[in-house]
């Protein structure tokens, strides 16, 4: 008697290496006003952004000179995350800084 060959007999089976995509970054964004201190933006920059006291001077005098500057690049919800934690910050504190994002 012979064998039958199927279907399953000829069918090979192989992998494919499924490659990561890194998802979308955004930057978040600080913006100028005449009513928050120096002070609270380095403050906010150290806190929510792990920066550097030195780092974080730099930045803030560049929000003061431009009027806008970017705070740290993130993915998407850590961005969204960082932006709701400085306003609800700055409210507590009684200041309007304002903080958005945009695509990197």
């Amino acid at each position: 008697m012979s064998r039958r060959e199927t279907e399953f007999d000829r069918e090979v089976i192989t992998e494919t290496e499924k490659k990561l995509k890194r998802p979308p970054l955004y930057k978040v964004l600080l913006h100028n006003d005449d009513y928050t201190t120096k002070e609270f933006v380095v403050q906010i920059l150290q806190y929510v952004f792990h920066k550097e006291h030195t780092a974080a001077v730099q930045i803030m005098l560049h929000v003061h000179k431009k009027g806008i500057g970017v705070a740290g690049v993130y993915p998407y919800e850590i961005a969204e995350t960082k932006v709701a934690l400085v306003e609800n910050l700055a409210r507590q504190h009684e200041y309007p800084l304002k903080s958005t994002m945009e695509e990197a």
